[in-house]
C-alpha cells in the first residue's frame, strides 16, 4: 500500500532514564523506514525519568512497528502512545458564566487553529446554550448544588463515556470538581486560573492584585487535582499592569491572557507536547 503525507504520527514516551534509549528507538523506526519529522527530548535529573516526542512519517501499517516497541517496553520500561497526527482528540468544554474562554477556543477550532473535536459543552447555566448552538455543538445544562454535586458530576461522567473524552477543559468552570472525579479523569482535565498560582486564589483575584498594587497580572493552566488550584502547570503568561488601571480594566486584561493560555495549553497538550512528571510537567513547545 502506498504511503501518503497524513500518515505521519506523533510517538510519546516515558521511562526510567538509561543511555541508548534515543538510539533504540530510532532504530526500530530506521528499521520500518520511516522518517523521523521532528525528534524532541528530555532527561529530568530529579525523577530520573525520560520523555521525548517523535513525530515521524508515513506508515499506513504499524503493527511491525507497536510489535517492536512494545518488546522495547518490556525491556527499558517503555510507557508509549502512538497516534496519528490527523486524528483529533474529543474534548469536553465546561463553563459557568464568564464566557470569553469558551468564546475564544469555540473560533480556534471553527478557523483550524485548533485540531481538536468538540462534542459537548456543559454549564452548570443556561447562558451560553445560543453560543454552543450556533457552532453545532450540543449543549448540557447541569445545573449543581452542594445537594445535588454528586448527581451533577456523575452525569458529567456519562457524557465523557458516551463521547469518548479524551479531555475535560474548564474554561472558566466556577465549580471545585469533587475528588472522585478529580481521580476518575486523572490527567485528563485541564484549568484556566485567573492568576499566577498560588497567588490570588479563590474569588475575585484581580481585585486582589489591584488591592495589594501589583505591576503585572497573569493567568495559569493546569491540570486539576484533588487539591485545588494545586495540579501542575501547563502554562502560565503575563500583562503589564500600572497605577493607573482599576479593577475592571484589570479583568479585560486579564481575560485576554486567559484566552491565550487556555488555548496555548489545550493546542500542546493535542500535539502531544505535554508530559506529566509528578507534580510538574514536561512540555515541548
Amino acid at each position: 500500500m502506498a504511503t501518503k503525507q497524513s500518515d505521519d504520527h506523533f510517538l510519546t514516551l516515558s521511562c526510567p532514564d538509561a543511555s541508548g534509549i534515543v538510539h533504540a528507538v530510532t532504530g526500530l523506526l530506521a528499521a520500518q523506514s520511516l522518517t523521523i519529522l521532528d525528534l524532541q527530548q528530555f532527561s529530568d535529573p530529579v525523577s530520573k525519568t525520560f520523555f521525548m516526542r517523535v513525530h515521524f512519517g508515513y506508515a499506513a501499517d504499524l503493527s511491525a512497528l507497536h510489535e517492536s516497541l512494545k518488546q522495547l517496553g518490556e525491556k527499558m520500561q517503555i510507557d508509549y502512545q502512538i497516534r496519528r497526527v490527523d486524528e483529533k482528540p474529543k474534548v469536553l468544554i465546561m463553563v459557568s458564566k464568564i464566557g470569553h474562554c469558551l468564546n475564544d477556543l469555540l473560533f480556534r477550532v471553527r478557523s483550524g487553529q485548533l485540531k481538536i473535536e468538540i462534542p459537548a459543552i456543559v454549564s452548570n447555566h443556561p447562558e451560553f446554550k445560543d453560543l454552543a448552538e450556533s457552532y453545532g455543538i450540543p449543549f448540557y445544562h447541569f445545573p449543581v448544588t452542594a445537594a445535588t454535586k454528586s448527581d451533577q458530576e456523575g452525569q458529567i461522567l456519562e457524557l465523557v463515556e458516551k463521547y469518548k473524552i479524551d479531555l475535560i477543559v474548564l474554561a472558566r468552570y466556577m465549580q471545585v470538581l469533587s475528588p472522585h472525579l478529580c481521580s476518575a479523569m486523572s490527567g485528563k482535565i485541564i484549568n484556566i486560573h485567573h492568576s499566577f498560582l498560588p497567588s490570588f486564589k479563590g474569588a475575585k483575584p484581580y481585585h486582589q492584585a489591584y488591592d495589594r498594587g501589583v505591576k503585572i497580572i497573569g493567568a495559569t493552566a493546569h491540570f486539576v487535582t484533588a487539591d485545588l488550584d494545586e495540579g501542575p502547570i501547563i502554562e502560565q503568561r503575563v500583562s503589564k499592569i500600572d497605577h493607573g488601571m482599576g479593577p475592571k480594566e484589570l479583568v479585560e486584561e486579564g481575560s485576554n491572557v486567559e484566552s491565550q493560555v487556555l488555548a496555548a495549553a489545550v493546542k500542546w497538550w493535542s500535539e502531544r507536547r505535554v508530559f506529566l512528571n509528578g507534580a510538574k510537567t514536561v512540555v515541548f513547545n
